[in-house]
């Protein structure tokens, strides 16, 4: 069933991110969010539906952002949401659609930030939003970003240490610096036992890389 309903809304979305050249959150980062929320939905429950089409749908703010070129929340987001159900021509029931909005409405409402979000299928969402967001495939994304957005690579007159949280200026210092103090915080605050186990591989894979990185940066062979 839930496949039947991917294949519906996949045109639709794919046709929203033909134009989409932020490097990021494109169709490939939609379908990689999908299939690792159906993983861990398979080892800590939730609602397999749910779960599936709001994680393919969850970053159409991200989209909406890219168009409009200012700021939009996921919650700005709900009523295209509702209109790609709609055109998808997808059977759901009307309260299957409001948790599936509600998914994408909080997902990015970290705990960490003290939002205290609770459901199952929010936190599943939310987890493989943040795997896809760490590991070698983020490294890939936070280049292209940096690429396109003109952002130094590493800037080494600023210690990685300065930069702690969450602080947007970080990607005006060096996509190193993003990388080791920004994405390094998600591994440590993933929801569900199974997203923890992963990340764990791929918050270590992303340490090798830095420290790789600034030793080939400044010739170091020792």
């Amino acid at each position: 069933m839930l496949e039947e309903y991917i294949n519906k809304l996949n045109p639709i979305i794919e046709k929203l991110c033909i134009n989409n050249k932020t490097g990021g959150h494109d169709i490939n980062h939609f379908k990689r969010t999908m299939k690792t929320a159906l993983f861990l939905q398979s080892k800590e429950g939730g609602d397999r539906i749910i779960i599936g089409i709001a994680s393919y749908l969850h970053d159409i703010h991200r989209l909406l952002q890219a168009e409009k070129q200012e700021y939009i929340t996921p919650k700005e987001s709900l009523p295209t949401v509702k209109e790609i159900i709609k055109e998808a021509k997808i059977k759901l029931s009307k309260e299957q659609i409001e948790k599936i909005l509600f998914c994408i409405e909080h997902h990015e409402d970290y705990n960490w930030n003290n939002n205290n979000v609770s459901d199952i299928n929010t936190l599943i969402v939310q987890d493989a939003d943040n795997l896809d967001a760490i590991g070698a495939i983020r490294i890939g994304r936070s280049f292209g970003y940096a690429a396109l957005n003109n952002q130094d690579y590493y800037n080494d007159q600023i210690p990685l240490e300065k930069y702690k949280g969450y602080e947007e200026k970080l990607k005006d210092v060096s996509n190193i610096h993003f990388l080791n103090n920004k994405l390094l915080k998600l591994g440590d605050n993933m929801n569900t036992k199974t997203a923890k186990e992963l990340a764990k591989k791929r918050v270590k894979f992303i340490k090798t890389f830095i420290d790789e990185y600034i030793k080939e940066w400044n010739a170091n062979y020792k």
